[in-house]
């Protein structure tokens, strides 16, 4: 069965232990997990505002070690807009990002038709082997947008997400679900404070 075309997918990327899930999971879920947890690959799925009308954001938090090939070519080939991650704390971990973005510009071709963030998370950090300059240089160099986070203290976290849906040219995307609840939305709405006694 074909995906529903409604979807706008969303790859995050990066080495392993850079905050890839608690970006994501501080973003869908509003929590923050001290725990380092490895992901093979997980999606979450939120719904937006899409061209006036309703349409799901779909999140796809991949693996931080490159074991998985080809399920990182299936998400390139899949996804509409890209976030690079990696952590203010390593040099290391922004530099196992030019194979992926090479692998994007490989399959997506003209890159600059694809909405890409690079991002500097764990910036509420002291321990810093990159400054923000360092991240801006880079996204110049790759013509992509650049933000810091931080995912433990909710820092540019939202903000991260509507700029990425900002940059989409090809249709209007946007967090905000223009004032209109989705019907589930309304149903828990309405049961909101309602019991029944059996």
């Amino acid at each position: 069965m074909p995906e529903p075309s409604n979807d706008y997918r969303v790859v995050v990327f990066g080495a392993a232990g850079v905050g890839k899930s608690s970006l994501v999971l501080r973003f869908v879920r509003g929590t923050f997990r001290e725990a380092y947890v490895p992901t093979v690959e997980d999606t979450y799925r939120q719904v937006i505002s899409c061209d006036k009308s309703v349409c799901t954001l779909q999140i796809t938090d991949t693996a931080g070690s490159h074991q998985f090939p080809a399920m990182q070519r299936l998400s390139i080939s899949k996804g509409h807009a890209f976030i690079l991650v990696y952590s203010v704390t390593s040099r290391q971990s922004m530099e196992e990002l030019q194979p992926i973005y090479e692998q994007i510009c490989q399959i997506k071709g003209d890159i600059r038709k694809t909405p890409m963030m690079l991002v500097g998370n764990k910036s509420d950090e002291s321990q810093r082997e990159l400054d923000a300059v360092e991240g801006e240089a880079l996204a110049s160099k790759w013509k992509c947008s650049f933000m810091e986070t931080s995912a433990k203290m909710n820092y540019n976290v939202q903000e991260l997400f509507q700029e990425l849906l900002n940059l989409e040219k090809r249709r209007t995307v946007s967090l905000q679900v223009d004032g209109k609840k989705s019907k589930q939305q309304k149903k828990k709405d309405k049961l909101r404070g309602q019991c029944s006694v059996m």
